[in-house]
């Protein structure tokens, strides 16, 4: 007998009747009937007799009730152990993001949550993979994407305008380029992603023709280094280029979609207490930065 088979059986124990039951397990009562049938016919016994007055147990099912009683006391015994871990600022959380995300945002958080609960462990992958919360291959995800997954709860903490910059260096060797020239004469980096998957690729809705691109990038951190190691032009968020010390370019255009951060969970774990605290910490390294 399987725990599932257990609670409908001690339902109807309890309340004599399959109305009872499966008030009680918030189930149909047809669904008790069949569930009750079923256990008594992988049992070949009879557990109950139904009587005018509803169910009452035999012999051999009140044998069934002390085991499944027990059975009862151990599973709640495991429920208080699992929730008192989930109440202790224990174990491990783990977090994915981008390296970019990563290196400004969480690593700051993570020092500030070890400083207040140091025995929660922050697990930190950085890549430009998407990690499926839904798999359980990460309790945490912070990205630029929002999951279309209902089971998971999504929250935006920043929302950046992305814009066109260089570095200082770049900017007095080669000047700065003509809106509505294409870039011409002028060297880019682009992120790879999207150059692989746009046909007409722009910066700031501007096309890139007449550029040259000297570099594409794997992920958005390569791309600021990139830019501030003076290679050539980009298109990255405004609140990152300004932290880098990069030179703004043509500063009223922006990309027609902002950078959108989000902070995913998922909706059964949002209120186990290391995941809360990672992501209070989380939060609180976002605010301030633009939304």
């Amino acid at each position: 007998m399987n725990w599932d088979d257990a609670r409908v059986f001690l339902a109807v124990c309890r309340e004599s009747t399959l109305r009872g039951a499966a008030r009680v397990l918030g189930v149909d009562q047809a669904t008790v009937g069949r569930r009750v049938t079923a256990l008594e016919k992988s049992l070949s016994a009879t557990l109950f007799l139904r009587t005018s007055e509803g169910y009452a147990l035999t012999a051999v099912g009140e044998a069934a009730l002390q085991a499944v009683e027990k059975m009862e006391v151990s599973a709640l015994d495991l429920q208080r152990q699992i929730q008192g871990l989930d109440d202790r600022l224990t174990g491990t959380v783990r977090v994915s993001t981008t390296d970019s995300l990563a290196i400004d945002f969480l690593i700051p958080a993570i020092a500030r949550l070890h400083d207040k609960h140091p025995d929660v462990q922050v697990q930190l992958d950085a890549s430009t993979q998407m990690i499926s919360l839904a798999k359980r291959e990460a309790d945490i995800a912070v990205r630029n994407a929002r999951p279309d997954n209902p089971d998971l709860i999504a929250r935006r903490i920043a929302r950046w305008p992305v814009g066109l910059f260089a570095s200082r260096g770049y900017v007095d060797a080669h000047g700065v380029p003509e809106p509505g020239s294409a870039f011409e004469g002028h060297d880019l980096v682009v992120y790879q992603p999207y150059l692989a998957g746009n046909k007409e690729m722009t910066l700031v809705s501007e096309p890139l023709t007449r550029g040259r691109i000297v570099s594409s990038l794997g992920s958005g951190l390569l791309v600021r280094r990139s830019i501030a190691a003076g290679i050539g032009v980009g298109e990255i968020p405004v609140y990152m280029g300004e932290r880098d010390g990069l030179v703004r370019l043509w500063p009223e255009r922006t990309r027609p979609v902002p950078y959108d951060v989000w902070l995913v969970t998922h909706a059964d774990l949002r209120h186990t207490a290391r995941v809360r605290a990672v992501i209070d910490e989380i939060v609180a390294g976002f605010s301030g930065t633009g939304e």
